[in-house]
């Protein structure tokens, strides 16, 4: 049987453990253990090394409590701003909507966009189970959708995105979210039942234990009325309903969701073209992401990818076909 053992060793008194000391002043204490063998170098008060730190004197005030207020870092999310000229895409959102009907949104662009570079970094496409990477098979995104008057939020996940069209994506959107705004979407008031059930002051172990349920042993719960892997590989909100240009979102631990990306209302900007300063529609896509799945690099491809997408959507989506209306209500997306 293979044994493991801790990073760190007790030190106790044996016949095992010897002490030397060495010309330096350094204390050397070597421990053996199953074959283990640590060297730890103490440096004694006042000997051999100096001090590389000192502390803060005098330690008052704010200073005093602040360094008790926190834990040491641990949290891998990286937030970036990124500004986006949207004219290719309105002009593509206006000839969709004459062409087919639909209510296409720049929301539902950018999570196109987002899925199609997600598809080309497949890296990214994943969650840590049990500290290790783990791929997901689909690109899907979770879009978030205020209810109840914008007292609630809600969403659902667009399964294989990076595979749909916009204007698919945009008809499931619409579909979706009318089931959700008038309690009929079966899989969400589901979810939300059982957790409505659980007691406040264990909901939150509770949520952690679903998770490691779900993703570090790959459980399916489905029959307990819990989705699996119900938030996918990236999720977006539209901010720019509430009249917000910019804001930033936490990633939300249970979800294992490494990507979150705010949309801001389109803006009329000024921007230099050619040298002359002129006016373009453009939008502030607030990005979350989680630093151990992906890097500047990434980042900075997938922006670029999703930049040409939403300048050129015809070049990724092909020629408009016209096609009869869906007699479905156009709910635009948040």
């Amino acid at each position: 049987m293979r044994r493991c053992f801790t990073t760190y060793l007790p030190l106790r008194p044996g016949n095992s453990d010897r002490k030397t000391e060495g010309t330096s002043g350094l204390l050397v204490v070597q421990a053996r253990r199953a074959r283990l063998t640590i060297r730890i170098a103490v440096a004694r008060d006042g000997e051999g090394m100096g001090r590389t730190f000192r502390p803060l004197q005098p330690l008052l005030g704010w200073r005093r409590v602040a360094v008790h207020a926190w834990r040491a870092p641990r949290d891998p999310s990286v937030y970036a701003v990124v500004d986006m000229p949207v004219q290719g895409a309105v002009a593509y959102i206006d000839r969709v909507r004459e062409a087919t009907g639909v209510h296409l949104t720049v929301t539902h662009m950018v999570a196109r966009a987002l899925a199609l570079g997600i598809r080309a970094f497949p890296q990214l496409n994943g969650i840590v189970a049990r500290r290790r990477i783990m791929l997901r098979q689909t690109v899907d995104i979770f879009l978030q959708v205020a209810t109840e008057g914008g007292r609630d939020l809600s969403g659902f996940k667009v399964v294989r995105a990076d595979e749909k069209s916009v204007v698919e994506i945009a008809r499931e959107v619409a579909q979706r979210v009318e089931l959700l705004r008038t309690h009929r979407d079966r899989q969400v008031e589901r979810t939300k039942s059982v957790l409505d059930r659980i007691p406040l002051p264990i909901l939150g172990p509770v949520m952690r234990t679903i998770a490691y349920l779900i993703y570090d042993l790959d459980l399916d719960l489905s029959r307990f009325g819990i989705v699996k892997d119900e938030f996918g590989s990236a999720m977006v909100s539209n901010i720019g309903t509430f009249g917000l240009t910019t804001a930033m979102a936490p990633l939300v631990p249970f979800s294992r969701t490494p990507l979150v990306v705010l949309v801001g209302q389109v803006e009329d900007r000024p921007v230099v073209a050619d040298g002359k300063v002129i006016v373009r529609p453009l939008i502030t896509l607030g990005v979350t992401f989680d630093h151990r799945f992906m890097d500047g690099y990434q980042a900075g491809k997938m922006a670029d990818l999703m930049r040409a997408y939403l300048a050129d959507p015809e070049q990724y989506e092909g020629k408009l076909a016209k096609v009869v209306p869906l007699a479905v209500a156009a709910t635009p997306s948040r």
